[in-house]
């Protein structure tokens, strides 16, 4: 149909307004059909094309109007465009968790290297976690080692998007680096979104089978030289723990490779022994010397003693005077939150808690389970609440013990 002429159109626009009709005569309806001739801008005339209707939006003036100001079909403008600020801010049009999951990619940044023993968890984990998540996210893991695990600590915190869509598998300390000052650790601890702990890290120190070294009162006699990786690393923190609380005499030699190089310092009779490496790590990775009692295992570094390790003394039970016991208690905090998992600081509330509920039944998979055992993981899962519940208690230590334990675990850090 083509359009009016545009005089027609005009007149439209100027023809006077029809007198209301008159009472009790057409009701309700008379008067919206009144009302229907009565506004231009509701005219019911066919159009050709948009430009009239495009005028009524964008006037000569050049400024939108949305029915804000007096004219035409205010009250009709205000009342759609009431309709959908309410629709669309109605609790029921808001877009749930499973919605935001579905067809997207969950990165999983690892603070270690492919194949060690974080890596190994973790990519178990992410295996199974997948169908626990609304949604059923797909789950990839990305390794990113560098700095000794702080690179995917910083990144997670700085760089990440804050949306659900990328958590972390951390190494054992990161969380106490800010605690004892070292530089690297640009972040706030207590600021992540915690969403459980795999399993804990119980240490041990133990001297090849050959070593005439086989207690812990031995190696406080004489020197016993262990292998060790990075001067960071567990490997150099626990022996310096040890000589400085318990007064024995390990001599760590820095360089070797964490996996293998480890393995064959000891074999080859280069180091009598290594002092710092998880217990769970020297099943999983040689389960020959544990079958075959080609260790000695002579102290535990733990919080709490592993029973199948019953007649191995604690370095708690060890350590002389309180103050001592209190400076190794909070060292052997960084333990029990051994291969934790986080996410960014202020993911919303809701896929948060998704994290954390799939983290649960993930740990509670026959599957995943099935295939720790396997693999010698050793599961002692460590919830959110627990992992928030230890910080403070850590960072809420006091500042001479606090200080004593940085000047073991980061004596290099620049002290205030």
């Amino acid at each position: 149909m083509k359009a009016a002429p545009r005089a027609y159109r005009n007149a439209a626009r100027t023809a006077p307004a029809l007198p209301p009709p008159p009472a009790g005569e057409g009701g309700e309806g008379a008067g919206l059909a009144h009302a229907r001739v009565a506004s231009p801008s509701l005219s019911l005339q066919p159009k050709s094309d948009l430009s009239d209707f495009g005028q009524s939006i964008v006037p000569k003036s050049g400024k939108p109007d949305f029915g804000c100001k007096r004219g035409r079909g205010r009250k009709s403008r205000n009342a759609l465009l009431c309709f959908w600020l309410v629709a669309f801010s109605s609790p029921a049009c808001a877009e749930t968790v499973e919605d935001f999951f579905r067809n997207k990619q969950i990165t999983m940044l690892v603070a270690s290297g492919v194949g060690g023993g974080y890596d190994t968890y973790a990519r178990a984990f992410a295996r199974h976690a997948s169908k626990h998540i609304p949604g059923q996210p797909g789950l990839v893991p990305k390794n990113l080692p560098a700095a000794g695990g702080l690179a995917a600590a910083n990144t997670l915190y700085s760089v990440s998007a804050r949306d659900g869509l990328t958590i972390a598998a951390l190494t054992n300390g990161i969380a106490m680096d800010p605690l004892f000052g070292n530089p690297g650790a640009r972040f706030d601890a207590q600021k992540f979104g915690w969403i459980g702990s795999i399993g804990k890290l119980q240490n041990v120190c133990a001297t090849w089978h050959a070593s005439p070294v086989k207690t812990i009162a031995a190696a406080r006699e004489r020197e016993v030289i262990v292998a060790a990786a990075g001067a960071t690393s567990n490997t150099v923190i626990v022996p310096r723990v040890l000589n400085t609380l318990i007064g024995t005499r390990f001599k760590p030699i820095i360089g070797y490779d964490p996996g293998t190089g480890l393995n064959m310092a000891i074999e080859s009779g280069e180091a009598e022994g290594i002092c710092g490496l998880s217990w769970s790590t020297l099943k999983a990775s040689r389960p020959d010397w544990i079958r075959n009692a080609k260790l000695n295992v002579i102290v535990q570094m733990a919080l709490e003693k592993l029973p199948e390790l019953g007649d191995v003394p604690s370095a708690l039970d060890l350590v002389a005077g309180p103050e001592n016991r209190k400076v190794l208690e909070l060292i052997l905090a960084r333990q029990e939150m051994g291969r934790p998992l986080a996410a960014p600081p202020d993911v919303p509330a809701d896929r948060l808690a998704a994290l954390r509920a799939a983290f649960d039944a993930t740990l509670k998979d026959a599957e995943f389970l099935a295939e720790a055992q396997r693999l010698q993981m050793e599961i002692e899962p460590l919830d959110a609440a627990a992992i928030e519940t230890l910080l403070s208690k850590a960072y809420g230590a006091p500042r001479d013990i606090i200080a004593r334990a940085a000047a073991l675990v980061e004596p290099q850090a620049k002290k205030e």
